[in-house]
């Protein structure tokens, strides 16, 4: 079909917009969708934990923290061709080489069906081992277990389906991406509740609705990539793996992928150090403040995910500037979201974690490590919006490097030293203490990038 055609037909969601609409407007119009994508993702996750918190207990809460370093390193795959993908395909559409931007979409499903697959078996096999290696105790060991086991069969689903809803996202259907979240978090709300408390499966019970509830939104996801209507759809070529492909998918990709590695990393060693100053109920209020953490976090996500096709476009056309103003309302907009949530944080603590536990003990290792964790959050969207633009403008070094400062290359330094004057706090406070020196090494970095970008005008 003709795509000059099939532009006119459905021009609200042309990507070319991209390099010609206001953009404030194009900014609300690809960030809303995924901000609200991105907050259901959050709340998905916060209800799965009141749920656990209230039906199962709070042990179940900390085995299920055990379990974030193994999702982050299977979050880390999922983003290396997801994200890349993504990103690649707002290039190819801004330098008008739709042929290319299509082929891109059989490459994230057949390399992320494959990927799922791989990781899948290898973890269900090394199970135990795997938990006990990322701090599990004998306690925690069967809540985490149970989990994983019937999660990792769904893995592959998982995949695919978050890869797909990026494209889906930055190929001008926005909505149809925030919709389809929508579904997942629909679905998994309807079964938790059914498969905890009626039928008394546990862990695996949340598991399987999260499974289950990620196949609805893969669904939802393939039929419009199927739609033969679709500006960007499946075709049989775009199965025939192109190296060069993937190759620029996981050079793009690959700062989110080494932010979720090292995430892992970080969580696991600050899993050790809690489990050290606080035991087991320590990685529980952890699991519960990192949900919290989560749902700010997503919320400035969101924005960069609407931001990304912006700035992407307009550097695949030589259009800078409005690449530096798409930036620069993202960070104004951050910012500001992220301030509401350090006030809301230090004002509000135990409203919040009530909602999790009814545990004293744990209720207070919770508020306390709340209030330190979020202490300077809105040092944190500037960082993580800037190194989310040079992902998008194809610099996938700079940001690799960027990610690298505050998840790895100032927070563990902290993490082995402070835990051993301050105790449990020590383990809190580490997490500001690098925010705030990668943010001054993100503006150094982005100031001394800024005038050789402007060249490319």
């Amino acid at each position: 079909m003709n795509i000059t055609k099939v532009l006119r037909q459905n021009n609200t969601n042309d990507p070319h917009l991209l390099g010609r609409g206001d953009i404030k407007k194009l900014l609300a119009q690809y960030s809303l969708p995924a901000i609200i994508g991105m907050v259901i993702t959050s709340l998905y996750h916060i209800v799965d934990s009141i749920f656990i918190g209230h039906g199962i207990g709070a042990s179940a809460l900390s085995g299920m923290a055990v379990t974030f370093p193994i999702m982050n390193i299977l979050a880390a795959f999922s983003t290396l061709i997801g994200v890349g993908g993504a990103t690649l395909t707002s290039i190819r559409l801004g330098e008008k080489d739709e042929e290319n931007a299509r082929s891109i979409l059989g490459h994230v499903a057949l390399v992320n069906t494959v990927n799922g697959t791989l990781l899948g078996v290898v973890t269900l096999f090394f199970l135990e081992p795997v938990l006990k290696l990322f701090g599990a105790s004998e306690t925690l060991l069967p809540y985490a277990s149970d989990f994983l086991s019937v999660y990792m069969i769904g893995i592959p689903v998982g995949f695919v389906f978050i890869g797909l809803n990026n494209i889906m996202r930055v190929t001008g259907y926005p909505k149809k991406a925030m919709l389809s979240s929508f579904l997942t978090v629909a679905v998994n709300v309807l079964l938790a509740p059914i498969f905890i408390f009626v039928l008394g499966w546990g862990m695996k019970g949340t598991a399987l609705a999260t499974v289950l509830s990620q196949l609805a939104g893969l669904v939802w996801v393939l039929m419009h990539f199927f739609n033969k209507n679709s500006l960007i759809r499946f075709e049989i070529k775009g199965f025939k793996l192109s190296g060069k492909t993937v190759v620029n998918m996981m050079a793009i990709g690959v700062s989110p992928f080494l932010m979720n590695l090292t995430s892992s990393l970080v969580v696991s060693i600050i899993n050790f150090g809690l489990m050290k100053h606080g035991g087991d109920l320590a990685i529980g209020a952890y699991g519960i403040i990192n949900r919290i953490l989560f749902l700010f976090g997503m919320i400035v996500i969101g924005l960069t995910m609407g931001m990304q096709p912006i700035v992407g476009y307009n550097y695949g056309a030589k259009q800078i500037d409005r690449s530096f103003k798409a930036l620069r309302y993202t960070i104004i907009v951050s910012v500001l979201i992220m301030t509401f949530g350090f006030l809301f944080s230090q004002l509000f603590p135990t409203l919040i974690m009530r909602m999790f536990t009814s545990d004293r003990e744990l209720l207070d290792i919770s508020v306390r490590g709340l209030r330190i964790t979020t202490v300077l959050f809105p040092v944190i969207a500037v960082q993580m919006v800037i190194s989310n633009f040079f992902q998008s403008v194809g610099k996938a070094k700079i940001a690799v490097f960027l990610s690298l400062t505050r998840q790895l290359i100032f927070l563990i330094p902290f993490l082995l030293l402070l835990p051993r004057y301050f105790g449990l706090d020590g383990v809190f406070m580490s997490m500001p203490a690098a925010d705030l020196i990668a943010f001054f090494v993100t503006i150094l970095t982005f100031t001394y990038q800024y005038k050789g970008m402007r060249v490319r005008k």
